[in-house]
């Protein structure tokens, strides 16, 4: 089997009879074995309609789940039943266009690993969307793509219209939350390119959007689980916390220096920030960075190294505040946007030199690398490119 296309369905009666055969329109006349797959937890006669199908069309089998699991695990139990080596995931609801469906096959066999049809680049449109979906369309991608490294070269990350060849999820440990099954899969699974083609994403034809406030509650908590299950992502996270925590620290020991003690003031303020930078070391070596461990010499340096870096974020904070009184800003402001800048180049400082990792860390393959060690590009589908 070449191609599996997997179709995860809702009460979707009105819709299941047209996506096949649309599908079986836009590959007709092409040499390629396929099979269609709907996993369907509907609670409608949406499973008779599919057990005419499946009777009468050697291309559709369906499964279906008396409890209701989400579209998430709908999607995961296709990839575990279909045997085609290229795998493409579309909604039952029309609005994800099956004529796709012969150009990601195309990009799958000659170029990428993962294709994915984007509505957010030149030649796509997410018309199929009023003003508010399009408003929370956009915060869930840029939640997600602020949080996940993987997911940041992303246009379209939370569609649930995708291909991929087998091989990406084959090993990988799939375990989504509601709707957004490409994040869970762009997050852990196994591949080197990344292509996304241009689509209109279009209104729903018949019956009614499964879009509800408990899945984007869902959504937020997916995120939440995959960036804490990658260390990569966790580690930023972590590094702001511990800060954060250091300056309650820094406060707290002031006070007991200068009030408790009556130690003079800059005294009290330098003896401070010294207890509270080891404070920050520690639990940087312990939690933050605990997958970075060292031996040797460069377990010795790395408090030293700790200080330095820390020091030259405080220069940078101090550079901001001179600059904003220089332009005649408030200078507060400066030493908001200076903490700022000066946390983003600590941490990526102390990620390069403090805990670097050693080779024996360094991942083997492209699941384990994060997005640096991935090709993302766009490109024009085959219509677009004859016109």
């Amino acid at each position: 089997m070449q191609l599996s296309i997997v179709i995860p369905s809702f009460n979707e009666r009105n819709n299941v009879r047209a996506i096949v055969d649309r599908i079986e329109g836009a590959l007709q006349g092409i040499q390629l074995a396929y099979e269609i797959w709907f996993i369907d937890d509907s609670s409608d006669d949406t499973p008779r309609i599919l057990a005419e199908l499946a009777s009468q069309n050697p291309h559709v089998n369906f499964h279906h789940r008396s409890a209701k699991s989400g579209l998430g695990t709908a999607v995961v139990e296709g990839f575990r039943r279909s045997k085609g080596e290229y795998i493409v995931v579309m909604d039952a609801d029309l609005q994800h266009p099956p004529e796709l469906i012969p150009e990601m096959v195309n990009q799958l066999r000659e170029v990428s690993d993962v294709v994915i049809p984007s509505r957010f680049i030149a030649g796509g449109s997410d018309g199929g969307l009023n003003a508010f979906r399009k408003l929370v369309s956009w915060t869930a991608r840029s939640i997600g793509r602020l949080a996940i490294k993987r997911l940041r070269k992303v246009t379209d990350c939370t569609g649930g219209f995708f291909g991929l060849r087998r091989q990406v999820v084959e090993r990988a440990d799939l375990n989504p939350v509601g709707w957004k099954i490409l994040i869970e899969v762009l997050v852990k699974g196994s591949y080197q390119s990344v292509v996304e083609i241009p689509y209109a994403f279009l209104a729903r034809n018949a019956d009614e959007s499964k879009m509800s406030l408990t899945e984007q509650w869902n959504y937020l908590r997916h995120i939440f689980k995959l960036l804490w299950s990658s260390a990569e992502d966790r580690r930023f996270v972590l590094y702001c916390l511990v800060g954060g925590l250091g300056v309650l620290v820094n406060l707290a020991a002031m006070s007991v220096l200068f009030y408790g003690f009556r130690i003079h003031a800059v005294a009290a303020s330098v003896l401070a920030s010294v207890i509270a930078m080891i404070h920050n070391f520690l639990w940087h070596d312990r939690v933050t960075w605990k997958e970075h461990r060292q031996a040797g010499w460069r377990k010795t340096l790395r408090m030293p190294v700790f200080v330095l870096i820390s020091l030259s974020g405080i220069a940078v904070t101090a550079l901001f505040v001179r600059l904003f009184e220089v332009l005649g800003l408030w200078e507060l402001a400066g030493q908001c946007v200076g903490i700022v800048a000066a946390t983003g180049w600590t941490f990526l400082a102390n990620n390069r030199w403090t805990w670097p990792r050693s080779l024996q860390e360094m991942p083997d393959s492209a699941c384990e690398t994060g997005s640096s060690q991935v090709l993302y590009h766009t490109v024009q589908t085959t219509r677009e490119r004859e016109s």
